[in-house]
């Protein structure tokens, strides 16, 4: 595989360029972007009880969700290893399912009463059962709580690690124990685990069935990819003068030609890129919101 020379996605790269951030981002990925977990971060990481997780599945489609226990509950396997048990929950497993189409995940852990800092971890996915994580790491604690025992592990390889910043994680407060009444770990009761808080069961019989975009980057539309998917209509044909063919005749000879999969992935990519380059190249950078009351957003429509 090829290393990257910076740190980041293209996208941002490019916004970066055009919002003159690059030598601030630059920076921050050169003082704080590692690509293991150094020893304080693993001491962060051993003394945590929750963190968020972002997963995708194949489509794109985007979840995040919460995951909390007992001070360890994460483990630091190594440098750059950690595992995480999956305990019993609601039976929909939409994160394993995600990581099963899509390996790549996005893990923050942010120190709310003690350090009010954060860290965040990405990188790729394993899930591994129970009895196979026990066979090859045999330090793993046993939970005592019934509803606290792995059903399933995930093992994360660290690809980046870096801080989030304190300054806007709120400082908050431990309740004394006797004040927080038991947890509810791994049960089934709907009132211990809220009820229907947020009113959806009894809409039931009232909404219409649930659907689903059909998967054609409908979850993309509007604001810079609706722009992106504008000006790919609009600048189908080659500019005179510049020797590239149409993307749909180039695509179709190279691959009368029996070109491999990633020649075509390639190409793919650099006509996205492209596209994106010429939308952002009228894209203005706007002031922070409290400098600016009309504030609508990074990219301003106004000059499409």
């Amino acid at each position: 595989m090829v290393q990257q020379e910076r740190p980041g996605s293209d996208g941002e790269h490019l916004v970066q360029q055009r919002l003159g951030t690059t030598e601030r981002a630059d920076r921050f990925y050169g003082d704080q972007v590692l690509d293991h977990l150094n020893v304080r971060m693993q001491e962060f990481v051993a003394r945590q009880e929750m963190f968020f997780l972002a997963t995708a599945d194949r489509h794109g489609e985007c979840d995040s969700t919460f995951r909390a226990g007992p001070p360890g509950f994460v483990q630091v396997l190594d440098a750059r290893t950690l595992a995480y048990p999956e305990y019993r929950g609601n039976g929909v497993m939409a994160s394993i399912g995600n990581m099963s189409e899509n390996p790549r995940l996005g893990i923050l852990m942010i120190d709310f009463t003690r350090d009010r800092i954060g860290l965040h971890i990405n990188g790729r996915a394993r899930v591994v059962m129970d009895d196979e994580m026990r066979a090859h790491h045999d330090g793993l604690p046993v939970d005592p709580i019934p509803g606290r025992r792995a059903q399933l592990w995930v093992t994360v390889e660290v690809e980046e690690a870096y801080i989030h910043c304190a300054k806007h994680i709120p400082h908050l407060q431990k309740v004394p124990a006797q004040q927080r009444g038991a947890r509810a770990w791994g049960t089934d009761d709907v009132k211990r685990k809220g009820g229907d808080f947020f009113g959806a069961a009894a809409e039931a019989g009232e909404r219409p069935p649930f659907q689903r975009a059909a998967h054609r980057n409908e979850h993309l539309r509007g604001g810079l990819h609706e722009d992106i998917e504008d000006a790919a209509h609009q600048d189908a044909a080659p500019a005179p003068g510049s020797g590239r063919a149409p993307a749909a005749t180039s695509r179709a000879a190279q691959a009368g030609a029996g070109a491999g999969r990633e020649d075509v992935v390639e190409e793919l990519n650099a006509e996205f890129l492209d596209r994106v380059e010429r939308v952002l190249a009228r894209a203005r950078p706007r002031g922070p919101v409290e400098d600016d009351p009309a504030f609508r957003g990074w990219f301003d429509r106004r000059d499409a």
